[in-house]
């Protein structure tokens, strides 16, 4: 397959991690764009499996029994030494993650535009691994503001990064097949925590000791792993040369008259309703998700608790030391397992949205995930564990679903110009709903909690509040139409076919049959193999739950 290139230039060679240093070269593979990609998100998606953490850190100083300290204030356990961290303390780190995913996605992602992948890549390994090692630092000296600041700050800029650089570079490298783009573009971050969690559960029973829960340790040597992956995939990426298409290929009209013929400046997008109307699509499906992800290990452990060993009769608080190591290892599986339909959500739905249209593809998210909100709690009390987890299985795939369609639904409403640009502002939503999801989760647990609610009870009231928010993102979504004609850009420059004469041919090429070798063998070897090995180890713990 062959393309057209501007081989024009000159002047002073780049720098290493400039954006010029990364244009492909003639003869370059799109497809080994993607396992660079996989390589950052997989390390940047544990966000999803930080919930594996937090029961061992909530006993980090009792060991077997947390030391509590009655009406601890936020104050005090930021920097106490002597009494053990509270969940909904640690929920702080998933949170301030999220918000500063959002904050730095929409500040950087003109600086990423210019910079190009590389840089920013380089950047966001830096943040996210080195992220982790203080927050190793953290536990190991108990101190709460050090943990926060560590994973949820700092690791958050990282977050934000890592993951609009991928996305922006895959959506130019598959122009023709963009929402297979978006989906394979961040499917890698929804399988983050199906390596992560098994991982870290490894890990941690590896590390520990009477006196020591091992998570200091582990966030550690995680924290070095990620730092040296994520780097091998930031100096992998190229970017197609400027009007590059695929070869064989040319853009064709749209029949959908949800879909723009034009662009939309970044200077407007935010000025029109469209914009606002998503930013609620995508507000609502993250909030009713994340939720869920955030306590998905503590959540199973104390709704069926003894069950999960076998002992149905014998409630969370009853469980002895061993029993509740056992539970925990299946919850951690529970998360593996949940990441597992995350990531393939990203990439079935994004995939399926090319042939549904955008929109039904969110009407449908939405539509059955209020049904089977509204079910979970009966399931839980029925002590049905198959249809427990296979609802928010399913939640899971549509809320992977709903992050890797919406930068397909930006395109489509704005234009491609400014997508990635406009997709980073647009992740504010996220920031809100990482506050939002957990802290309905979180908080409310701990306030039924202290007013003496049985744990396996404590989670009911919740999963209807979800159900709303999902029910607030179907009238949202309903209410977007096609961009008015006056945000359209005047006077673009002409399209890449009519520049066709002061380009010189260049062949770019692109996997077809026989298209594969070891030189793209072995990127994707390097990111599939951890990838299948999740795989297993979610469907081996998965397997402990029945």
């Amino acid at each position: 397959m062959s393309t057209t290139v501007d081989l024009k230039g000159g002047g002073p060679a780049p720098g290493f991690l400039s954006r010029e240093a990364t244009v492909a070269k003639p003869g370059f593979n799109r497809w080994l764009v993607p396992p660079a990609a996989l390589a950052i998100h997989l390390c940047i998606g544990m966000a999803y499996g930080l919930s594996v953490f937090w029961l061992p850190l909530s006993r980090a100083l009792g060991h077997d029994k947390a030391i509590a300290c009655p009406d601890m204030s936020i104050a005090t356990a930021l920097f106490t030494t002597s009494c053990d961290w509270r969940v909904s303390d640690l929920l702080v780190v998933f949170e301030l993650g999220i918000v500063f995913l959002g904050l730095s996605a929409a500040l950087f992602g003109g600086w990423l535009e210019r910079a190009g992948p590389r840089k920013a890549g380089l950047v966001s390994a830096v943040c996210w691994g080195g992220g982790f090692l203080i927050g190793a630092y953290a536990v190991h000296i108990h101190q709460l503001w050090l943990l926060w600041i560590g994973i949820g700050v700092i690791g958050g800029i990282g977050l934000g990064l890592g993951y609009i650089s991928p996305v922006s570079t895959l959506i130019k490298w598959f122009p023709d097949r963009r929402g297979m783009a978006t989906g394979m573009a961040i499917m890698g971050f929804g399988g983050g925590a199906l390596i992560g969690s098994p991982l870290a559960n490894i890990l941690m029973n590896n590390f520990k000791t009477p006196t020591d829960v091992g998570v200091s340790q582990t966030l550690l040597t995680m924290g070095l792993i990620y730092l040296v992956a994520m780097l091998c995939g930031a100096f992998g990426y190229r970017v197609p040369p400027k009007d590059w298409l695929p070869g064989g290929w040319t853009p064709s009209e749209h029949k959908s008259a949800l879909v723009t013929s034009g662009n939309v400046d970044l200077k407007d997008a935010h000025k029109t309703p469209q914009f606002w109307m998503i930013w609620i699509v995508l507000c609502m499906n993250v909030s009713a998700g994340i939720g869920v992800l955030a306590m998905a290990s503590p959540m199973l452990q104390e709704i069926f608790a003894g069950s999960l060993v076998g002992r149905p009769d014998v409630g969370f608080s009853a469980l002895d030391t061993g029993q509740k190591a056992a539970v925990a290892t299946v919850a951690a599986g529970f998360v593996g397992l949940l990441s597992l339909f995350n990531i393939g959500g990203r990439f079935f739905w994004a995939s399926l949205s090319d042939k549904l249209g955008r929109k039904l593809t969110y009407f449908t998210f939405f539509g059955l995930g209020i049904l089977l909100y509204a079910a979970a709690p009966s399931f839980a009390h029925m002590g049905s564990k198959l249809l427990f987890v296979a609802s928010f299985c399913i939640i899971l795939s549509m809320y992977g679903g709903g992050f890797a369609t919406v930068p397909a639904y930006l395109a489509d409403i704005f234009g491609t110009r400014y997508v990635g640009a406009i997709h980073g502002r647009l992740l504010t939503a996220w920031s809100t709903a990482g506050i939002i999801g957990p802290v309905v989760v979180g908080y409310i647990r701990d306030a039924q909690i202290a007013a003496g609610v049985e744990r396996a009870l404590v989670y009911d009231r919740t999963m209807y509040i979800l159900a709303g928010f999902l029910a607030v993102g179907f009238l949202a979504n309903a209410l977007v139409r096609p961009v008015n004609s006056k945000w359209l850009m005047k006077d673009e420059p002409a399209a890449p076919a009519a520049l066709g004469a002061k380009h010189v041919a260049a062949p770019v090429s692109a996997i077809g049959p026989g298209g594969f070798s070891a030189t793209t063998a072995i990127p994707w070897a390097l990111v599939g193999l951890p990838i299948l090995w999740g795989v297993w180890k979610a469907l081996e713990s998965a397997a402990k739950m029945f």
